[in-house]
């Protein structure tokens, strides 16, 4: 039978998506892109926006529009957060929340071969269990991720994902280890470590914590560049630095989420820091990495942002010099605190406030990029263009094209930047 998938939302959706693929490979099942002629087609959704329930929503009517006699199976946080809605929708005949995963097969076996309709979403336990996934091949040959922690004890009052994938808890340390060296065993070139809060990595269990981790990583023997995914300010200290500055395995990049450089905006999305806090870890990171990039996370129009806010967080962001920032508008999520806020913010307002934030961004970026012009770095190529330019990115997570008669595919090499286009290093 034939299978295809679509996947939604994080990176960790991105890496259970290929957990989900290699189980239906290794049983016999053939893996087709997502176009409209699978016999089963997979969702794995999301729901951190209205965006991204809207895009389930369009993705299920769609394929079964043109595919009426396939099987919909439907997993992720949407399925999680909308189950009992979901049990009326005739267009899905599988409803499998963030828990059971693992067990798709088994579920879609038991629905072939004995027509049981699996549409019940398993609640979360108080000490709930990490749920190991076994990954043997990537489709990328290039770039691979690996999730070492799932769900949140944070709650900020704007997110839903602690209510739909559940309390944090940690990956087993010779799991996530003995995957980076198979990773690098297969050539991959860069491993991307991901969570859904990477930064309780170990807080659940007497595993160690993400330093931990850190300081037995930069030990292996290994051929693969390891950049992190995205991770709060306060886990940054002197220790993990002076590791990092000093292994060229580990990428030069932090992916910080700040939200907001508001500390009033801050505390009412119960964020545990303030912008000063924050500030102070990046002047940490830039004296033990002055080159290194660093991207975050901005929500404009948070309930009752003023004006007055707004300019407050846009004037930190300039202030911090970030190498890019991730611009979202406030989309409320019923089930969180945030929704039932009152002065919420007109969309008119929040689209000017994204407007200038974007654009804050864009002259940030090529301010960072144009530092290099001259300088060597560490590339990455991931793939050839139509005007013979392969390109990928460098260790502090820029853009970069050079143009080569021989193949650069999966190639880590070090370059000279000759000049910036479109916020584009140029070898």
């Amino acid at each position: 039978m034939k299978v295809a998938f679509y996947t939604l939302g994080c990176k960790v959706n991105q890496y259970e998506t290929e957990a989900m693929k290699n189980l239906f490979k290794k049983n016999g099942f053939h893996i087709v892109d997502n176009s409209d002629n699978a016999d089963i087609f997979i969702i794995n959704s999301c729901t951190v926006t209205s965006a991204s329930d809207r895009k389930t929503r369009q993705m299920i009517r769609r394929f079964k529009k043109n595919n009426e006699n396939s099987i919909m199976i439907l997993t992720g946080c949407y399925s999680q957060n909308h189950g009992e809605e979901l049990k009326n929708n005739k267009n899905v005949d599988i409803i499998i929340g963030t828990k059971e995963k693992s067990k798709i097969l088994e579920i879609t076996n038991d629905y072939i071969n004995k027509h049981i309709k699996h549409s019940e979403i398993v609640d979360f336990e108080k000490n709930e269990e990490y749920e190991e996934f076994e990954i043997i091949d990537w489709e990328s040959r290039t770039r691979a991720n690996i999730k070492i922690q799932d769900g949140c004890n944070q709650y900020c009052s704007y997110c839903i994902i602690p209510y739909v994938r559940g309390p944090s808890r940690s990956r087993d340390r010779e799991e996530i280890i003995k995957e980076i060296k198979n990773l690098s065993d297969k050539n991959y070139k860069e491993i991307i470590v991901n969570g859904i809060n990477l930064t309780s990595l170990g807080k659940d269990d007497d595993n160690g914590n993400l330093v931990d981790l850190i300081k037995e990583v930069n030990n292996l023997d290994i051929n693969s560049r390891i950049r992190f995914g995205s991770l709060e300010a306060n886990i940054i200290n002197e220790e993990m630095l002076r590791i990092i500055s000093n292994n060229e395995i580990f990428a030069k990049h932090f992916h910080l989420s700040l939200q907001s450089g508001s500390n009033s905006i801050l505390k009412r999305m119960n964020r545990k820091y303030t912008k000063e806090e924050f500030y102070e870890k990046v002047k940490l990171i830039r004296k033990y990495i002055p080159d290194c990039g660093i991207t975050t996370d901005i929500i404009v129009g948070f309930p009752g942002e003023t004006d007055e806010e707004f300019n407050e967080s846009y004037e930190f962001v300039e202030k911090v010099g970030f190498s890019r920032i991730h611009v979202f508008k406030f989309s409320p999520r019923e089930g969180t605190r945030a929704y039932k806020m009152k002065d919420k913010v007109n969309g008119k307002i929040k689209n000017q406030r994204s407007r200038r934030m974007i654009e804050l961004g864009e002259k940030l970026e090529k301010r960072f990029c144009q530092r290099f012009i001259g300088n060597e770095v560490e590339v990455l190529f991931e793939s050839k263009d139509k005007n013979g330019f392969y390109e990928g990115y460098t260790s502090n997570y820029l853009h970069f094209k050079y143009k080569s008669s021989k193949n650069l595919e999966n190639k880590l090499e070090k370059h000279f930047v000759k000049n910036v286009s479109d916020n584009t290093l140029v070898g």
